[in-house]
């Protein structure tokens, strides 16, 4: 059997795309916007404040790692913050290629590697619609010591350092997908797939989204009775069988129309719908707008 958080893995290619060192001293914050780009986060010392948009604001300390697959709003900061009125601090260069939030000439409180990273996979938008929001690793032995190996690499001048960087990093992000999986206590796709009785429905419904799936024809594929399957199901994703499969089925067609290879009946025949007015319907509801007016807005323009 496919080990189903190596199909996640497989599916998903991590790469990070770029990374620095920055550090914290007296009271500042930083915001970002990012247009939907995978954030990263390790805490190599002290500690620091994330606020992501519509969650409460994520204390993080030595050892931490953040990822938030697909990131918007947000903002670091101190653990005491400025005023909400106050201007945001302006990064300063120093000579060691690490970047300072706050005065060069105060103790360091907080040294972060930040970062944005890519999913190479033509089908990584899908998962990433369908991972948490928000993936915060602490307390594991493992992950602690790639962030400490992280930190002494991104600081050193060493040949190669780049390349073996770019791997540290990369590994780290495998890791942080397979501890979320084993102890997350948020429901979702990683906690799904490490059910095992859960992750054969859920490849069934990837491998062929076509079918006419019903609770029941789900639930044998997972070895359950159709009751036991439903409550596991939505206790662990967090969202009800048939809900997974349309939001699945939404983000292929999504996926689909932006390419804009095929015309809307044909992507309605291939995510499992069997007209083009049922699936416009349906897709509309879901997304806010029609299929035809979808395929042709243009993208968000990716970060500089």
């Amino acid at each position: 059997m496919i080990d189903p958080l190596a199909e996640v893995v497989t599916l998903l290619q991590p790469r990070i795309r770029f990374s620095k060192v920055v550090s914290g001293a007296g009271a500042w914050r930083v915001r970002r916007s990012h247009e939907g780009q995978p954030f990263y986060c390790a805490v190599l010392e002290g500690a620091s404040l994330l606020t992501t948009e519509g969650q409460e604001a994520l204390p993080l300390r030595q050892g931490d790692f953040v990822l938030i697959p697909e990131s918007h709003a947000f903002s670091m900061s101190s653990l005491k913050p400025p005023p909400a009125a106050a201007l945001d601090v302006a990064p300063q260069a120093l000579p060691n290629g690490e970047f300072r939030f706050g005065p060069t000439d105060s103790p360091t409180e907080a040294v972060l590697l930040i970062g944005h990273c890519a999913f190479d996979s033509p089908d990584a938008a899908l998962l990433v619609s369908l991972l948490p929001r928000l993936i915060h690793v602490r307390g594991e032995q493992r992950l602690s010591t790639l962030v400490q190996l992280v930190g002494e690499e991104s600081r050193a001048r060493r040949p190669g350092r780049e390349v073996v960087l770019a791997h540290l990093l990369e590994v780290l992000l495998i890791e942080a997908l397979r501890s979320s999986a084993v102890t997350a206590a948020a429901p979702g796709l990683l906690r799904g797939l490490a059910d095992e009785r859960l992750a054969l429905a859920l490849r069934r419904m990837h491998e062929d989204m076509t079918a006419p799936w019903t609770v029941a024809q789900l639930a044998r594929e997972a070895a359950l009775s159709r009751s036991a399957f439903f409550e596991r199901f939505s206790r662990a994703v967090g969202v009800a069988p048939m809900e997974y499969l349309l939001r699945w089925r939404m983000a292929k067609a999504k996926h689909l129309l932006r390419r804009r290879e095929d015309s809307v009946a044909t992507v309605a025949e291939r995510v499992g719908y069997g007209s083009a007015s049922a699936f416009s319907v349906a897709f509309t509801r879901h997304v806010g707008m029609s299929p035809t007016r979808y395929a042709l807005t243009p993208p968000p323009a990716p970060p500089a």
